[in-house]
């Protein structure tokens, strides 16, 4: 495979919050590899800001332990990590005080791209705007970027979106979703728009019926106070899974260009149908495998927070009427999986009679933790004996069909990272469309709220509580299954 990697224009990239576990984890790695394939460039500045009592030196000690804990060093030259250190740069500052600031502004060139990636809490977002603003940092080609959760609820997240737009236009603020990143996900907007062999498909009259999984098998530990004040339905149905079934749904922009795309993920949200309580289900994991349930977990014995929802909904346009969408995620799950399937309807008439049981196409979108596409089609089973079907699968695993050239895919954060710097918003979320999400699911909360039940129980390492398989087996239809 041919990897082009297209350089950027010097830039300096402030991570606030540069000694958290996000950039730990994420932010200083995505820009090592960045580095390694030659894309950032030599007169690049890279600033972390926190409160921690480091300078230059030590935070390049801590950004070098980073690198060798969460980087693969194998695709790098030796001395590369020195190299990247080098352009390293750290700035102690108090997000809510004066300290720091006007040092940072001294360091910033006013004559390039100017990133500043609030790694925070969004209880800092408008303080950080605001002591931007004022020390002369907000204008020209100045760029934010903002992690989730952006709000708690509708009235939340306008009131972020109220807070950052004192200060910075639109067009200057880049809310960041990571599953937007991944290889696969972008893949769904090639295979639907660039192949003419789906997008004649893709509607009510082929498709009967679509599931979105995302599954893990880890618990809440390291999250518990986050988690314990969101759950599933804020921490990812309302955000990232709504990605994902935009995506899938959207109609074909006119231009593959950020607005294009934007307005007709924002058409989906506003056409979803209102889930009443008869279509979801809330579970919580007890104890198993050797593992503490979810009340353990957070030290919380009454609470009532949901770590599973599966829910089925549906979209009123012309495309989709008539088509369930099923929805799930949770929690200490059989494994770590995410996928979207989409199930066409069987054929019409079978010349094959009853005995070649029921066969239906089903293209698999694979996010995690094997990234590739899968379309399973009927065939005939092989030998004697009459014409018995089989399902088989046509399978594109990135690992195996890329070969060696499948590490060199750039990560979410790396490709979201270098789109902040190009000022490309395509993969990230506008306000209105934020606050669409949270008008859909704010209603969902609220009756769980007034019902005030408790989320069913389910086994640590299983599939969910039963109920969830229900919400299907009442359509006649199954989920498919959680595989690793």
């Amino acid at each position: 495979m041919v990897t082009r990697v297209i350089p950027v224009d010097p830039f300096d990239l402030v991570v606030f919050g540069g000694t958290g576990d996000l950039a730990r984890r994420k932010i200083l790695p995505a820009l090592y590899r960045r580095f390694c394939a030659g894309q950032i460039p030599d007169e690049a500045n890279i600033i972390g800001a926190a409160r921690s009592e480091f300078d230059d030196a030590g935070y390049r000690a801590f950004v070098r332990d980073t690198i060798l804990e969460f980087a693969p060093v194998t695709l790098c030259e030796d001395g590369a990590i020195d190299t990247f250190c080098d352009r390293v740069r750290y700035i102690k500052l108090d997000a809510r005080g004066d300290e720091g600031w006007e040092a940072l502004a001294r360091i910033i060139h006013a004559d390039r791209v100017r990133a500043f990636y609030f790694s925070v809490g969004p209880q800092l977002f408008a303080d950080l705007a605001e002591r931007l603003h004022r020390h002369g940092m907000a204008s020209g080609e100045t760029r934010i970027v903002v992690e989730k959760p952006f709000g708690h609820d509708l009235a939340s997240a306008r009131e972020l979106n109220t807070m950052l737009a004192r200060h910075f236009d639109e067009t200057q603020i880049y809310r960041i979703d990571h599953y937007l990143g991944k290889e696969t996900v972008q893949n769904l907007m090639a295979i639907r728009f660039a192949n003419m062999l789906f997008e004649p498909l893709w509607n009510s009259q082929y498709v009967d019926h679509i599931q979105i999984t995302v599954a893990e098998s880890m618990g809440v530990a390291g999250r518990e106070e986050f988690y314990d004040r969101a759950g599933a339905m804020r921490d990812m149905m309302q955000n990232h899974m709504m990605q994902l079934l935009c995506l899938i749904a959207m109609e074909p922009p006119a231009k593959f260009e950020p607005d294009a795309v934007r307005d007709e993920k924002l058409k989906v949200i506003r056409a979803l149908d209102t889930v009443v309580l008869d279509d979801i289900v809330r579970g919580q994991y007890e104890a198993g495998e050797d593992k503490p349930g979810y009340l353990d977990d957070v030290g919380n014995s009454e609470s009532t927070t949901e770590s599973f929802v599966a829910l089925k909904t549906g979209i009123g346009n012309w495309r989709w009427a008539g088509t369930p969408f099923y929805l799930r995620t949770g929690k200490r799950l059989r494994a770590r999986t995410s996928e979207i399937a989409v199930v066409f309807k069987d054929a019409p008439h079978s010349i094959f009679g009853a005995d070649a049981g029921r066969h239906a196409n089903i293209l698999t979108i694979v996010l995690q933790p094997n990234e590739g596409i899968e379309l399973g089609v009927t065939i005939k089973e092989p030998g004697p004996g009459g014409m018995r079907l089989i399902d088989v699968p046509l399978d594109m695993s990135f690992a195996e069909t890329l070969g060696p050239g499948a590490e060199l895919v750039p990560d979410a954060y790396e490709r979201l990272i270098m789109d902040v710097i190009r000022g490309n918003q395509t993969l990230f979320m506008r306000g209105d469309e934020v606050e669409a999400a949270w008008r859909w699911t704010d209603p969902i909360i609220a009756q769980w709220e007034e019902k005030g039940e408790r989320p069913l129980p389910y086994e640590s390492g299983s599939t969910g509580p039963e109920d969830a398989l229900a919400l299907m087996h009442r359509d006649g239809r199954r989920w498919r299954e959680i595989r690793e």
